[in-house]
């Protein structure tokens, strides 16, 4: 997926690889430490870091830090599991912060 090109791409801030794609948002209404977030589908040319336990506003959920393949910028994390209900259809999904990306081909 590192050749998808296209319009309306999301790439690391440090390095400008390619991380995501717009159509995959799912939500812009995140918030994480350091300011707003997107929540998306998919997420492409990351790696995730180790499981863990981790307090969130919406609750306890086991999430995985993300980090850009090319640098190691840590760019946001992936829900691995959600334990309230409610919070079930983050399951899978990644949340990047929006310092921590640029539009591409916009």
């Amino acid at each position: 997926m590192a050749d998808v090109i296209g319009p309306r791409l999301y790439s690391c801030f440090k390095c400008r690889n390619h991380v995501a794609l717009h159509d995959d948002i799912v939500s812009k209404a995140f918030q994480a430490k350091n300011g707003r977030a997107f929540l998306f589908s998919h997420a492409m040319n990351v790696v995730a870091g180790p499981k863990e336990d981790r307090q969130l506003i919406t609750g306890l959920h086991t999430v995985a830090d993300i980090h850009c393949s090319d640098c190691g910028e840590m760019l946001g994390w992936r829900y691995e599991r959600a334990y309230e209900e409610s919070q079930k259809y983050k399951e899978g999904k990644v949340v990047l912060e929006k310092f921590k990306i640029v539009k591409e081909n916009w």
